[in-house]
């Protein structure tokens, strides 16, 4: 490997130095001419990072032509909160709710030494954003809890020889509700000092700790601190992390979300984020060698300055020497990958009223109603088109298989999320007529991109309703952020798994007594 010298770079070699290009055969109507582009700029060494996401087909395929056409260190970044290969969680709050360093250093290794084996040195984990209202995005409520994993979950990263990048900073809003900014611009009312004790602890800490490798900057605006730019575009509120000692690296979000181009359009936000000290821009645009002249422009047009621009470019070099010292050749322990792979299984939490069993009988006569998404047919794996972050963990077939062989004397019945009048007559009207020993709700919630939110739907809080003004169900067991669940009515027993289908099963064998529930919930959640 040739490492670069700051003071042989070319101004071509700097404005790529601080670009990621977006790497994807998908929404890609150019893609011979995309690839051609990148691996010429590659081969100039004029481009400092590249994204492939690691879920793409042929992700591998595209690492190994970067990697034969880059003589420097390169840097190889992906996304990977819900893990990577054989290594899948329910997203992060899994690991907040095992409350487990060591299930969370496992998870981190086994994420570092697969993504390492791939071609991978950077990987976005884990997230740091603290959530009072819920969110599967999230470990949970609790800085100091969030600062443990993320610690143990980075020093597995390192030890499996990758870098870490923790997101979103400065976090989202802890007294406003959730929203998402791939379909909006949103607005934060924290200060300053109130950021400081709250979403940006665990940042501060992890750098004392030096774990703080890089940071993903988010689209959301703190206006109290910066009314005219979100954080990814705004200087004032990243540099209040640089203030407290951090000289890592900064990548944008995706400059495609609403939360950005809604009001500054798809060209500015190039320039704009790294005028703000950002280290990279992301566009997460196939358009490469637009995205490309638009940091060009933006120098050309006096947005970036050359101090701002050297500044960026330093720090790329910097993280790629570190990524390059980071590798190694170590391997994930079989103890390690027992316990990564155990995650999901041990996050699931479970309640009861006083007096209540929390198995059910495996030979007695049960009704279950299965929650689906309105896009899903039952007898298929259930895959969302617009499925971003999900990972197709919700298969309503293999559901219903755990059901019938768990308990094979059970009725399963399903529903949509905005269920027909038709599918509420019909689960309505059995349960008196099949008289069963128990009714068992199952729903679900998760986010998705452009979908809004992570909620129950109106028409299910409705249908629950009707079913406990005479109290016919015993159990609900819930998929997803425990939040949701505030405005259900009450149930005498509660199970709440993660968002995978190792989740599923187990919440199925706590019901039936096979296994323990030995999870805890990272959100105080007001059951009824």
């Amino acid at each position: 490997m040739k490492e670069l010298k700051f003071e042989e770079l070319t101004l071509e070699q700097k404005f790529g130095m601080v670009y990621s290009a977006y790497w994807t055969p998908y929404y890609d109507h150019d893609r011979e001419n995309n690839e051609k582009w990148i691996l010429g700029m590659i081969k100039k060494r004029a481009l400092g990072c590249v994204w492939i996401q690691q879920s793409l087909p042929d992700a591998d395929e595209m690492i190994k032509k970067v990697r034969e056409a880059a003589d420097y260190p390169i840097l190889i970044i992906t996304d990977a909160e819900s893990g990577i290969g054989e290594y899948k969680i329910g997203k992060q709050n899994a690991i907040g709710c095992t409350d487990s360093e060591e299930h969370a250093y496992a998870f981190g290794k086994a994420l570092g030494v697969t993504a390492r084996k791939r071609g991978y040195n950077i990987v976005c984990n884990p997230l740091l954003d603290l959530s009072k209202n819920g969110s599967m995005r999230s470990m949970g409520s609790d800085k100091e809890r969030v600062l443990r994993l993320a610690a143990a979950e980075i020093r597995g990263m390192h030890d499996g020889g990758v870098l870490s990048v923790c997101k979103h900073y400065p976090g989202h809003s802890l007294t406003t509700e959730h929203k998402d900014s791939h379909m909006e611009p949103i607005e934060a009312p924290e200060t300053k000092e109130e950021l400081l004790q709250t979403n940006l602890y665990p940042y501060i800490k992890l750098n004392e700790l030096g774990l703080l490798d890089g940071i993903m900057t988010g689209h959301h605006k703190f206006s109290k601190i910066d009314p005219e730019f979100p954080t990814s575009l705004s200087k004032k509120t990243i540099d209040i992390i640089r203030e407290q000692g951090f000289n890592g690296f900064t990548i944008t979000d995706a400059l495609s979300m609403q939360g950005v181009v809604a009001e500054f359009g798809y060209e500015k936000p190039m320039g704009l984020s790294i005028a703000a000290g950002n280290t990279f821009a992301l566009p997460y645009s196939a358009a490469v060698e637009k995205k490309y002249n638009q940091i060009k422009e933006a120098y050309e047009n006096g947005v970036i300055t050359d101090e701002i621009l050297d500044s960026a470019v330093k720090i790329v070099l910097e993280t790629q020497e570190k990524a390059l010292e980071m590798y190694t050749e170590t391997e994930i322990t079989e103890q390690e990958r027992a316990l990564a792979k155990l995650i999901n299984k041990d996050s699931v939490f479970a309640k009861t009223d006083d007096g209540v069993d929390l198995p059910i009988s495996k030979d007695g006569k049960h009704y279950f109603i299965l929650m689906v998404r309105n896009e899903t047919d039952v007898n298929s794996e259930g895959k969302v088109e617009v499925d971003t972050f999900s990972n197709g963990w919700h298969h309503p077939s293999k559901i219903i298989k755990k059901i019938e062989e768990t308990f094979p004397n059970s009725v399963v019945r399903t529903v949509y999320e905005f269920p027909t009048q038709g599918q509420n007559c019909k689960v309505l009207s059995e349960v008196p007529d099949l008289n069963p020993d128990d009714v068992v709700f199952i729903s679900f919630s998760e986010f998705l991109a452009f979908a809004g939110g992570e909620e129950i739907t109106y028409r299910i809080v409705r249908l629950l309703e009707a079913f406990q003004k005479t109290d016919r169900i015993s159990t609900l067991i819930h998929f997803g952020n425990p939040k949701v669940l505030e405005p259900l009515p009450h149930f005498k027993r509660v199970i709440i798994g993660g968002q995978s289908e190792e989740s599923i099963e187990a919440c199925f064998d706590v019901l039936s007594g096979d296994y323990p529930a030995k999870g805890s919930l990272t959100y105080d959640v007001n059951f009824k």
